[in-house]
């Protein structure tokens, strides 16, 4: 079962002085239980507007997604209760120690104080969060904040899992911590899209790959079948392929 699922969509921006962006076109995808798809492409490629679109957090010019089986344009509130969404400019509220913010969206969630505590002492084991779960989160490092930031929008266990760029800045030690908690998360059937910078960390832990250029998916698909199509045998140089093709060069 495909628990994200997206059909045409597009999404144009209206700019100052008469200029208009088409930020991403004809995206068309599915994502199955226990998938994880990586998202690849350079700043400005058009991952983040596409991530966006999927969390209901922008609405898309034109096309649908479904979330969970819930047509986003018809339900996004219900569809936003099915997503765990992860952005690189998370914040967390800097008085409040790491419990309380748990505790505060966990109530935002519908969770009881019960199921919050539950779910609380799991993540912080999983994520290793015991040495500063009762800290104010403006004393934490970048890690640790990161890793309260992934516990905040798992707590709630919601199916899908868009996260953007989860490990960026982070040190090896921490990404280590979350990649693990992803590949926990995909075993326990979530559908999780991730968006990242980093080829290796996409080699080793995505099902398919995306790569997203100026607005596009250009390809889709295993590691295997993308080595074949374009003759490479990483992901960095599969992209390129795909890129010179779209630019035309050596045509």
């Amino acid at each position: 079962m495909s628990l994200i699922r997206t059909d045409n969509l597009r999404k144009v921006f209206h700019l100052s002085k008469g200029r208009v962006v088409e930020a991403v076109r004809g995206a068309t995808f599915e994502v199955a239980e226990g998938e994880i798809l990586g998202l690849l492409g350079p700043n400005g490629a058009g991952k983040t507007t596409l991530l966006r679109m999927l969390g209901t957090i922008i609405t898309p010019t034109s096309g649908e997604c479904w979330i969970a089986g819930i047509r986003c344009s018809e339900a996004p509130e219900d569809a936003r209760r099915k997503i765990g969404f992860l952005s690189g400019n998370t914040k967390l509220y800097g008085r409040l120690t790491c419990s309380e913010v748990l505790r505060y969206f966990g109530r935002l969630y519908g969770m009881s104080d019960d199921a919050i505590a539950v779910r609380t002492r799991e993540l912080c084991e999983k994520l290793d969060m015991g040495g500063f779960l009762e800290q104010r989160c403006e004393t934490l490092s970048t890690g640790q904040t990161q890793r309260v930031s992934v516990a905040r929008v798992i707590l709630h266990d919601p199916p899908v899992l868009i996260l953007d760029e989860p490990t960026l800045g982070l040190d090896i030690m921490t990404s280590r911590t979350i990649l693990d908690f992803i590949r926990d998360a995909r075993e326990r059937g979530h559908s999780i899209i991730f968006s990242t910078h980093y080829m290796t960390e996409a080699e080793a832990l995505c099902d398919r790959i995306g790569m997203i250029y100026d607005g596009e998916i250009l390809a889709l698909g295993t590691q295997k079948e993308l080595y074949s199509i374009t003759g490479t045998s990483n992901l960095q140089d599969a992209f390129l392929s795909y890129v010179d093709e779209t630019k035309g060069v050596g045509a």
